[in-house]
């Protein structure tokens, strides 16, 4: 009998044992992933437009695994279409009047530390770059980019570990992303694409 593809119950990801959440005692969360949900708490205060808009950068992974060719726009559409049917965005009947009591059920992105991670970056006063509000738990292959120092070319960050971070888009095309732990706290600039990365800040907690 083939094994049922589970996904998670707010950004609709699969499911597999890698990436499952975590609950407050540490214990594996089988409904929602790493990203979404980590120590009892979702890992992003989103609306469900907002998690469609922040997923749908990942387009370009969904086409080459379905072999389609949706532009983002396209994609964050089918998503919102999709979420509906999920816990997180699903509401139920008895709650359809009073949407926001049922929100008050729902655990928050509080974390301690990612709270404190967010003071410490606004904190750095980076040039041209905005006050963040907001981190979400990333995958370190996603974000482990290459780096020129001395000479060579160098990876700063743990491929299967994962981090708090974020992206920002700049006005001439380049973002700059944000990825910490409890350790550090980096900051670089690169283009949209990943190209040239370059580091900003790396600074020891």
């Amino acid at each position: 009998m083939e094994k049922q593809i589970r996904f998670c119950q707010s950004c609709g990801m699969p499911l597999t044992a890698d990436v499952l959440g975590t609950n407050a005692d540490g214990s594996k969360n089988e409904e929602y992933c790493i990203y979404c949900y980590k120590d009892g708490a979702f890992t992003g205060d989103f609306t469900m437009e907002e998690m469609a808009e922040f997923c749908a950068q990942f387009v370009d992974e969904y086409n080459k695994n379905t072999e389609q060719n949706l532009s983002r726009e396209e994609y964050k559409q089918m998503l919102l279409q999709y979420y509906p049917n999920l816990k997180r965005w699903k509401l139920p009947a008895e709650a359809l009047g009073s949407a926001a009591s049922f929100c008050e059920e729902l655990p928050h992105a509080t974390s301690s530390l990612k709270q404190q991670l967010i003071k410490e970056i606004n904190a750095l006063g980076i040039k041209d770059m905005p006050q963040i509000d907001n981190l979400f738990v990333l995958q370190g292959s996603f974000v482990n980019m290459t780096y020129p120092i001395n000479g060579n070319m160098v990876k700063l960050l743990d491929d299967n570990a994962t981090y708090w971070g974020t992206q920002i888009e700049k006005d001439d095309g380049r973002c700059y992303g944000i990825a910490c732990d409890e350790h550090y706290i980096l900051v670089s600039e690169y283009g949209k694409d990943g190209t040239d990365a370059e580091i900003v800040d790396l600074k020891k907690r």
